[in-house]
């Protein structure tokens, strides 16, 4: 059995399951903290599953879910998506698991401190070594802490976005092992890189977004049936943004020592674990 996804109410899930059902894919729900996962029963069913369920996410109230339901499920009762704030806000949380929701909100509390006054203070206690007169190697957390800053709006909204969105798919469905290494690693070893290559002054999530891209690539290539995937043309638009950066075209403060080490650590954990998990 393959989990394909969580929503955020049962009633939005059985109209899924009945729509699946129609198509002779069977499935089942399961209740979890964030909402309820819908979970495919043949694994061969898998990637035509995961297909619906992302068309069903852009646009839930086409008529066809309540024809299924109809046809093939309970009708005794109304589907309620709940109020569109409400179900904004599931969606969001049933999109991602513990650990991508912890960065998303400690990325938004730092730059809200940046935003209202306490630039200085986290900066000077968050950035690399050498960054600040009063950094210390016994610092250890200055490795990894650069990942958390950002310094506009533009530049965390970009990072989050990606973050979030397969953060998210890589905690759901793969669970919070894969992710956490991802964090740790691509959240350490390209600020190394980009230390050597200009120096400490540098922040931001978007090494680890590399390497999530990375990552999600390698892993809907080499085994789509765990339902992870990036269209080429993203993956295409990442890299292009790579190259970009090192012409410096645009004029703009990127990190691309961290752009390039993650790339690099999210190629090789997805290939690590595509092959680990055709093992399984």
């Amino acid at each position: 059995m393959i989990e394909i996804g969580q929503l955020p109410n049962k009633r939005a899930a059985q109209a899924l399951a009945d729509y699946l059902k129609g198509q002779n894919i069977e499935s089942k729900l399961v209740p979890t903290a964030q909402g309820i996962s819908l979970v495919v029963i043949r694994d061969q069913d898998s990637i035509k599953a995961a297909m619906e369920f992302e068309k069903f996410i852009q646009n839930p109230h086409d008529s066809k879910y309540l024809q299924a339901s109809w046809d093939n499920g309970d009708t005794t009762a109304d589907i309620d998506y709940g109020t569109p704030s409400l179900q904004l806000l599931t969606q969001f949380l049933s999109g991602a698991g513990p650990l991508t929701l912890a960065i998303f909100f400690a990325c938004v509390l730092i730059f809200a401190g940046f935003s209202v006054g306490f630039a200085d203070p986290i900066y000077s206690a968050l950035s690399f070594f050498n960054a600040v007169p009063n950094s210390s190697i016994t610092q250890i957390w200055r490795i990894f802490t650069p990942t958390l800053l950002h310094f506009s709006a533009l530049h965390i909204i970009f990072n989050l976005l990606w973050w979030w969105y397969l953060g998210g798919k890589i905690e759901n469905k793969l669970g919070i092992t894969p992710l956490l290494i991802l964090l740790i690693v691509a959240g350490t070893l390209p600020n190394l890189l980009q230390y050597y290559i200009g120096g400490p002054n540098f922040g931001g999530l978007s090494g680890v977004v590399y390497a999530v891209v990375a990552y999600t690539w390698v892993m809907g290539v080499r085994r789509p049936e765990l339902g992870l995937g990036l269209p080429p043309a993203y993956m295409a638009f990442m890299l292009l943004w790579l190259v970009f950066g090192f012409t410096d075209m645009f004029g703009l403060s990127i990190a691309n020592g961290a752009h390039l080490g993650g790339l690099v650590i999210g190629l090789a954990q997805g290939f690590i674990d595509s092959k680990t998990r055709e093992q399984e």
